[in-house]
């Protein structure tokens, strides 16, 4: 995209943003301009006070005086009250803007597919919705500002200027353009130095990031020194980069002062030579100074306000076209719909909603198929993630997973959320394909506890709640009894109250896990998803919360993944992947009695 287009077309992908408050732009529009007309009202004030006074009769000078000053002083007070009030509509507006953009740009981001965040970076993501929009909100709510009203000065300036003295107008539009130009010129380069400041920045930025989030590895290994010199390397390089851009900067502006008083100079010499030939009155040589001051500034600070809105072009278009981004995981145009009771559980019956009778929240369980799966993940397309894998789960059963790592039984979870679609075959939930059903249904159908547990910031209360934000304290304190966590929940300095840190920092692996699975229990889903559940458990721990969890498996259907093998021996049925396909199944005893995979991992995990 050129320079030329960037910049308006990337100023219109805005007007959605702002056009809700076009009654805030229209106060900023008046005031704006108001506070113009009253800054250039100043130059004709102040000839008029010059050549009035000075054609006046000495009695009558000091009334006149009065009067004109009283002019002047009556128009500078409504410049600065207009121009205050222009700058808290414009401050106003880009703020709202800037929060409504944001807003809108990380619902939109929360509602992208897995392949979105497979190709950027969440660190990126959100690097960038912070930068990005607040380069927005500078250039909203400051630049354009800046920009409108010295163009509108410069103008009128100049208009004015040539009505008072075509001869010095000229002179003046001569200067302006030695100004502008290089100004433009230098002003790139200072934007191509401000980009690498801010990236350098940036890999600082994102190496603290890194290293402080695996603060135990650096300290358990010794390397406080050696990252410490890394972190002040890439420091240095953004200070030199800095420097660089900041030499290029003063340059600028001390070329910019120098032709502005240059043009003011030459334009009170030609004006002085002017009233001394009698050509000229001291009132309007007065006037022409302030126009050319007012003109060079303005042209000088347009000038840099088009170097901000260019640099600013290109956030602007990255936010709109994440906002255009479409996910290629949506829920249908007319989704079918699972039967689902008001408190949130599953009710077993058809698509079609006609119940069968089950009671209870979660009814029984849902039944789950997979006819003829396969995947490959986008990013791997030369290698089958999964290959015709037919799988059916009864309503109520434990089906546990194992196999190598890699074997696909994470994937097998991906795809059964929706997080993926299978390049071929389908998977249903009584009998409904999933890409059937909005994704709001299908996910409520389910509760997960991932392999690595996923712990808010929040307090112990809203971790758990997580899972269903509506439920009472006594609710958030059963599931947390049921998954053995109340214990060291009440221990707490707070209790359920006790904020838990970022990702969970105040609490041990098990901990953590405990808590994740309380989130699951309090979601009460028909479907539940046990990925490696147990896995930061020690022996005790995991034998009480595998009891609680057995308990919420009554009466829905259960899928687990384990590498654990004495963690799915209870299961109703084993299945056994390997390089993503179904290889066994059955109970652990017949599993063993085939003496293949799963014998041989049972071997070696119980011989250990």
């Amino acid at each position: 995209m050129s320079t030329k287009k960037a910049l308006p077309e990337a100023l219109r992908a805005l007007l959605p943003f702002v056009r809700p408050y076009w009654k805030a732009v229209a106060l900023a529009l008046l005031f704006l301009g108001l506070a113009a007309i009253c800054t250039l009202a100043i130059p004709l004030a102040l000839r008029e006070l010059v050549d009035t006074a000075l054609a006046a009769l000495p009695a009558d000078r000091p009334t006149i005086l009065r009067e004109r000053f009283g002019w002047l002083m009556g128009i500078s007070i409504a410049t600065g009250l207009l121009t205050s009030a222009r700058f808290y509509m414009v401050s106003w507006l880009g703020e709202r803007v800037t929060a409504d953009l944001r807003d809108a740009v990380y619902a939109h981001l929360l509602r992208q597919d897995a392949l979105f965040f497979e190709s950027l970076p969440t660190g990126d993501v959100l690097s960038r919705l912070v930068a990005d929009t607040t380069l927005v909100q500078s250039v909203v709510g400051s630049s354009l500002s800046m920009g409108l009203r010295n163009a509108v000065l410069f103008v009128g300036g100049m208009v004015m200027l040539i009505l008072a003295s075509p001869m010095i107008s000229l002179s003046v539009l001569g200067a302006i353009g030695g100004v502008v130009l290089p100004a433009i010129l230098i002003g790139r380069r200072v934007r191509r130095l401000s980009r690498a400041s801010q990236d350098r920045v940036a890999d600082a930025s994102a190496m603290a990031g890194e290293t402080l989030g695996a603060i135990a590895i650096v300290q358990a290994f010794g390397q406080e020194v050696r990252e410490a010199t890394r972190f002040a390397q890439a420091t240095q390089r953004a200070f030199a980069t800095a420097i660089r851009r900041t030499q290029v900067r003063a340059a600028l502006t001390a070329f910019v002062i120098v032709a502005i008083f240059a043009a003011l100079v030459g334009g009170l010499y030609l004006g002085t030579q002017a009233v001394v030939r009698g050509e000229l009155g001291a009132g309007t040589l007065g006037q022409s100074v302030i126009l050319i001051a007012m003109v060079a500034s303005s042209a000088a600070v347009l000038a840099e306000v088009w170097g901000e809105l260019l640099r600013a072009a290109g956030a602007i278009e990255r936010l709109i076209e994440w906002l255009q981004t479409r996910p290629s995981i949506v829920s249908p145009a007319h989704p079918a719909r699972l039967p689902l009771d008001p408190e949130g559980g599953y009710q077993g019956g058809n698509a079609e909603g006609n119940a069968e009778g089950h009671a209870g929240g979660h009814a029984g369980g849902l039944t789950v198929e997979f006819d003829a799966v396969s995947f490959w993940y986008p990013s791997r397309p030369a290698t089958p993630a999964m290959q015709s894998v037919s799988l059916r789960l009864e309503r109520g059963e434990t089906v546990a997973l194992v196999g190598p790592s890699g074997a696909g039984k994470s994937t097998l979870l991906k795809l059964l959320l929706r997080f993926y679609d299978p390049s071929t075959g389908v998977i249903r939930l009584d009998g409904v394909a999933t890409q059937d059903l909005g994704l709001e249904t299908l996910r409520a159908c389910m509760a997960l506890v991932p392999q690595e547990p996923v712990i808010f910031s929040a307090n112990a209360s809203d971790n758990i709640r997580y899972g269903r934000p509506e439920a009472t304290d006594a609710e958030v304190e059963a599931a947390a009894r049921a998954a053995q966590a109340h214990e060291f929940i009440a221990r707490l300095p707070q209790g359920y109250a006790t904020p838990l840190g970022e990702r969970g920092v105040r609490l041990s692996g098990g901990q953590r896990q405990r808590i994740a699975i309380a989130r699951a229990i309090i979601r009460n889903a028909p479907l539940l998803l046990l990925d490696e559940a147990t896995s930061s458990l020690d022996a005790e721990n995991e034998r009480a919360v595998q009891n609680a969890l057995e308990a919420a498996m009554q009466g829905r259907t259960t899928l687990v993944i384990a590498h654990r093998l004495a963690t799915v021996q209870r299961a109703n049925r084993i299945i056994v992947l390997d390089q993503g396909q179904v290889v066994e199944a059955g109970t652990h005893l017949e599993l063993i009695a085939r003496n293949g995979l799963y014998a041989r991992l049972a071997e070696l995990q119980f011989a250990a």
